[in-house]
């Protein structure tokens, strides 16, 4: 049940990339902002454990890393729909971990920087892309998760509690 939640939550998640990518583009055509390699500098790291330098622009590794980060953390999100985390509290939770999650593998491989070093704008603007990001992430994965059978429909435990 938890692998087809994964599996469910993934889709969500690509769901998710496709309306934040949209936004993106849409934020870029106004605020004249260049598209991002870091998703593909990131990758490479990971990968390779080489880094590439600051002006690469590898198109291919930058969707693989935007997309494949979105369809993994949107598998956890599945995982909670499953489990009874849902809803738009759930989505802001599941905001965290998405910032995190990029923050982590960015900064350990000396891509990235800590977000309090950016200036307002790319704080905002990546905060309220990953914002949209999961929040429609969310939305698909309460419809396409089923709550698991020991759950009731406030996400609590059917049963005896045991706290």
């Amino acid at each position: 049940m938890l692998g087809r939640a994964a599996l469910r939550g993934s889709l969500a998640g690509l769901a998710g990339v496709a309306v934040m990518t949209l936004g993106e583009k849409a934020e870029q055509a106004v605020t004249h902002r260049p598209n991002s390699y870091v998703p593909a500098r990131t990758m490479t790291a990971v990968a390779t454990g080489r880094r590439l330098p600051g002006s690469a622009r590898p198109p291919v590794r930058n969707h693989l890393m935007h997309w494949g980060t979105g369809a993994a953390v949107g598998a956890l999100r599945g995982v909670w729909a499953a489990s009874g985390l849902r809803g738009w509290r759930a989505s802001a939770w599941h905001t965290a971990i998405r910032l995190a999650t990029d923050q982590t593998l960015e900064n350990a491989t000396g891509v990235g920087s800590p977000p309090w070093t950016w200036n307002r704008r790319d704080r905002v603007v990546d905060l309220a892309h990953k914002t949209v990001y999961s929040f429609v992430t969310g939305a698909v994965a309460d419809r396409l998760v089923s709550l698991a059978a020991d759950r009731l429909p406030d996400g609590t435990a059917a049963g005896p509690r045991r706290r």
